[in-house]
């Protein structure tokens, strides 16, 4: 029953989908969402330019029409690349990925038009993320590879920098270049749960099990409620020889989160085994 259920995971498609789409779909449509307000020390934001930022922003959070409406307006009145990165956020929101990665394009060329290198950087990783979230992973590259080129500070932007360039090369097909990405991103942002998670997968998949095991130990401490994170652990778990563990870790899973992609993986992945999956908990009224 066991080695059915490793050679039947070996070859299975869904429980990587549910780990790779959710690290790249999820969060990538988060971070391209994510406004940087800040700007480097040398640059400073105009009080009055934050001030319209923020309102940008706080409309666009509202409804994201009504901050497209805004920055719009905001770009003719002269709001240079600040007007055009909301536009961008407000696009995101709508989940419109395309017009978002056109409006943080033009706004990362505005800004190193202006001489603010920094900022361009960020708005090409932000670029990329809206990228990365409409499955344009060629394109969701280049961007990064710009926001990279181009320097971002130590720690979590260039750290995250390199983690979603990380899953776009996983998309890609490149998982040499994906473990080297990762490796930086685990040095700059060792903090990051999502890390730990992408690099234990990888790892498995590259048949790094030692290192599969390690790493997703860490994403099990920094995120025990998370499903993706369980079901790593049960696929780690089976391919270590681990039943038990595996068992216990995909039940966690649908317990969790029992429809999203995760847990309905986990839930299959039970099947396989064996054993059966928790009953659903009921949301409470």
């Amino acid at each position: 029953m066991i080695f059915a259920a490793l050679l039947a995971l070996q070859g299975y498609s869904p429980e990587t989908n549910a780990v790779m789409d959710r690290a790249r779909r999820e969060a990538a449509a988060a971070r391209a969402a994510e406004a940087k307000p800040t700007t480097p020390p040398k640059l400073p934001m105009l009080v009055e330019v934050a001030k319209k930022f923020q309102a940008c922003l706080d409309a666009a959070n509202t409804d994201p029409d009504a901050g497209i409406r805004f920055a719009n307006s905001w770009r003719l009145d002269g709001g240079a690349f600040h007007a055009r990165q909301c536009l961008g956020c407000s696009y995101a929101k709508a989940e419109r990925w395309a017009p978002a990665m056109v409006s943080f394009e033009q706004a990362a060329d505005e800004a190193e038009r202006a001489g603010d290198v920094p900022s361009g950087a960020r708005l090409w990783a932000q670029a990329g993320n809206a990228a990365l979230a409409s499955g344009d992973a060629a394109k969701a590259r280049s961007y990064f590879d710009a926001a990279i080129a181009r320097g971002l500070p130590p720690g979590a932007e260039k750290g995250e920098a390199y983690l979603d360039r990380a899953r776009t090369f996983v998309s890609l097909g490149d998982l040499a270049a994906a473990r080297s990405d990762l490796d930086v991103a685990l040095d700059e942002v060792p903090r990051d749960p999502l890390a730990w998670l992408l690099s234990a997968t990888l790892a498995r998949r590259a048949g790094q099990m030692d290192l599969a095991q390690s790493h997703v130990a860490r994403a099990v401490q920094m995120s025990p409620d998370d499903a993706s994170v369980a079901l790593e652990e049960g696929n780690i778990a089976i391919l270590t020889n681990h039943a038990d563990v595996a068992q216990s870790a995909w039940q966690r899973a649908v317990r969790l989160s029992a429809q999203s992609n995760a847990g309905r993986a986990a839930a299959d992945n039970l099947s396989r085994l064996g054993a059966s999956a928790p009953a659903a908990e009921k949301t409470p009224r």
